[in-house]
């Protein structure tokens, strides 16, 4: 995929499939192509697809907060203070 001529054609084509691409950059459609490819050949080869999922799902969530100007800007903000330690 890193190297193949036909993965331009697949970039492309990636907004049309997930219409919520477009909030995108370029280097993260072609970023997103990667992990999806990569996580689909996991689901092929290794029956595994919940990484297929989660890859879709995040990339997606990002798509989301970038539509939104304002909620983007906040996300971008600076945080503070102790968050407390993650759960494990």
């Amino acid at each position: 995929m890193r190297h193949d001529p036909t993965a331009r054609a697949l970039v492309i084509a990636m907004p049309e499939v997930f219409p919520w691409g477009r909030h995108l950059t370029s280097d993260e459609v072609r970023s997103f192509t990667l992990e999806l490819v990569e996580a689909l050949s996991d689901a092929a080869e290794l029956d595994v697809d919940a990484t297929t999922q989660e890859v879709i799902a995040g990339w997606r969530a990002t798509a989301r907060i970038k539509a939104d100007p304002g909620h983007y800007a906040q996300a971008r903000e600076a945080t503070s203070g102790d968050f407390a330690p993650a759960a494990l």
